[in-house]
């Protein structure tokens, strides 16, 4: 018995002294892939949550589906056209098939970079830019990519209240509407635990109360008046990819 006591010991010390992300603050974005607002806000924003330690007290969730809808005959029908509706899957894929947040957040960031440089053509380098193998691929053309975006599109129709517009940012529930670019303030606010990134320290820890207006012109309405389009810049469907 006494042998095992260091051995408990260990287990002890590792347990109180590992950090525990039972506290963490689920920040969920709602999107679609190309949406150019969207786009700039994973690029230019949404970053940031990988400075100042900031993702250590995040559990960061990426739903692209964002404005499209699925018709009676079960087809998928997105704001910008079918292209969309395909990387919206490939991107689904690559959150599923590489679970690490790094690795698949690398992947969607270089996408959406691209489609701001109208450069999406080049959306194949991604893979290597992420370090991927052909996995996000094969779980698309296995027809899973659709399966998993099914699950977003219910997921997304769940939202209380429903999304007006994307990008649509949730922090612990608390859709943040037209505050979506602030979002670090609501991450850091929401932070019940006691390991405070960098990041955070600059923020006070009380309710945010500021709420700037966003014209809807950066936001791209949820309403399908008007709003779809038939077409999408031309990108290569068939890649390939190194394994």
């Amino acid at each position: 018995m006494a042998s095992l006591r260091p051995l408990f010991a260990f287990f002890l010390f590792t347990c109180l002294s590992s950090p525990s992300t039972s506290q963490n603050v689920t920040l969920s974005l709602y999107y679609e892939t190309l949406c150019p607002y969207c786009a700039d806000f994973i690029v230019n924003h949404l970053v940031k949550v990988f400075d100042g330690g900031l993702i250590s007290i995040v559990d960061l969730r990426m739903i692209p589906w964002g404005n499209s809808f699925i018709q009676s005959d079960g087809a998928f029908v997105c704001q910008h056209g079918p292209n969309e509706c395909f990387l919206n899957a490939i991107e689904a894929c690559a959150i599923t098939t590489y679970p690490d947040v790094e690795r698949h957040f690398s992947f969607i960031q270089c996408i959406e970079r691209l489609s701001l440089e109208n450069r999406l053509n080049e959306w194949v380098n991604c893979f290597e830019t992420a370090g991927f193998g052909k996995d996000p691929i094969d779980c698309y053309t296995s027809g899973y990519g659709n399966v998993l975006e099914q699950q977003f599109a219910a997921e997304t129709a769940r939202l209380n209240p429903p999304h007006r517009f994307v990008p649509w940012v949730v922090v612990n529930n608390q859709p943040l509407q037209e505050d979506f670019e602030n979002f670090v303030s609501y991450v850091c606010n929401a932070y019940q635990g006691t390991q405070v990134p960098g990041a955070c320290k600059s923020f006070p820890r009380e309710s945010n109360s500021l709420r700037k207006e966003i014209p809807t012109s950066l936001v791209c309405s949820a309403d399908r008046t008007g709003n779809f389009i038939s077409s999408s810049p031309a990108i290569n469907r068939s890649p390939v990819i190194n394994p």
